[in-house]
């Protein structure tokens, strides 16, 4: 993965010509938009990867001023509700191994228990946690584990055919369990535009999208006018989707297109559509940061209620945020929201830090906070300096 965003890299900055037109054009699609009053263009980048994309590379140098790029709550582990935290905490720490992903592994929780926040915590203070790459090596560790177990099953979409395919081929061993708190994409892109969020184009997920289908956007054209694009993550899918987004808008448009046409088609993966449906139920589902969403999550269904960390541990994971579980003072709500950035919070980079996160947005990898943290010098040099 390094080697490949390494070649990513040279082939963006070494060869400008193409952003360089990318960016004229959207240059011509703005002009266009002046005469009708519009001044700011509000692109929300759902997906968590494709803000990476946008500040590690410096798009926002080579977008014109009048683009407002805005982040959305598309990191699975940011809107992860802390109840889910606080349980597997508790379950580490009565000696039932906990697997997570590294992402997940510094998730805090809004509530303290004996001072431990985190897994990670819970593994200092001598809980049982083991960090995984995927589902299969947590199946494979749990095999030889005399204590029972519980995967933390965080993900969207992309991840949960994997998830499926290991518990309806009975893979799991006995006394492992699976705690989901998976969460469906387009319901929240929903919420937003019912809570009136100033949006005025969305870059939909890709690799979402690639099991999903591009017709799974549809309704923000067709109910809320917005120009939507599904997008690949290299830096000139980003470009050519913000492109796509204003020539729709110039020409009052509002249309899905598929940008990453070669991973995503309208349909979606049908195989593994029907996977998932074979095993997982749609639920309503609570997003930190966001509350409950109707249609939004994934749970076992009847079938597979045996392999259900939920219910073999009695988990009460329902209403059990009062306040959504942003910690005090924290601005991750409005960050994940689209209405806030980084920057605009008082705790960013003083008391919430890559090396010691308060909110869930600087934790992960697509977490916007962490982004803005960990590559923001780029947003002003980086492009500028090559283009």
């Amino acid at each position: 993965m390094a080697d490949l965003s390494a070649r990513m890299d040279v082939v963006f900055r070494r060869n400008p010509r193409a952003a360089l037109r990318i960016a004229d054009l959207m240059r011509k699609y703005v002009e266009r938009l002046r005469p009708r009053g519009k001044v700011v263009v509000r692109v929300m980048n759902f997906c968590g990867t494709h803000e990476w994309t946008t500040v590690h590379y410096g798009l926002r140098s080579v977008i014109p001023k009048e683009v407002d790029m805005v982040a959305g709550p598309g990191c699975p582990v940011c809107v992860t509700p802390s109840a889910y935290v606080e349980a597997t905490i508790g379950l580490a720490m009565s000696g039932v191994r906990v697997y997570t992903y590294g992402d997940a592994y510094r998730l805090p929780s809004a509530r303290a228990c004996d001072d431990i926040r985190s897994l990670s915590d819970a593994k200092a203070k001598g809980g049982d946690v083991k960090l995984v790459y995927s589902f299969l090596d947590a199946v494979k560790d749990a095999s030889s584990a005399r204590a029972e177990s519980v995967f933390l099953g965080i993900g969207f979409e992309t991840v949960f055919p994997s998830y499926a395919m290991l518990i309806r081929n009975g893979r799991l061993p006995e006394g492992m369990y699976f705690l989901s708190s998976g969460k469906l994409t387009p319901p929240a892109a929903r919420l937003l535009m019912e809570r009136n969020i100033p949006v005025d184009g969305v870059i939909a997920p890709g690799h979402v999208s690639a099991v999903i289908g591009a017709r799974e956007w549809e309704f923000l054209p067709s109910e809320y006018k917005i120009p939507t694009v599904v997008s690949g993550f290299e830096p000139i899918d980003v470009l050519l989707s913000v492109a796509e987004i204003l020539r729709q808008l110039s020409r009052e448009e509002a249309r899905v297109v598929v940008e990453y046409a070669r991973a995503v088609s309208y349909e979606g993966n049908t195989m593994a559509k029907n996977l998932i449906k074979e095993v997982f139920s749609v639920r309503d589902s609570q997003w930190r940061g966001l509350g409950v969403i109707s249609s939004s999550g994934y749970c076992l269904n009847d079938a597979y209620s045996r392999c259900d960390g939920a219910l073999r541990f009695n988990l009460k994971l329902e209403d059990a945020e009062a306040s959504e579980g942003i910690p005090s003072g924290c601005m991750c709500a409005g960050v994940i929201s689209g209405v806030n950035k980084p920057t605009e919070c008082p705790l960013f980079m003083t008391a919430c830090t890559p090396q010691s996160p308060y909110g869930p947005c600087m934790v992960s990898s697509e977490g916007t906070c962490s982004v803005w943290a960990q590559h923001g010098l780029q947003l002003k040099k980086a492009v500028e300096t090559d283009l």
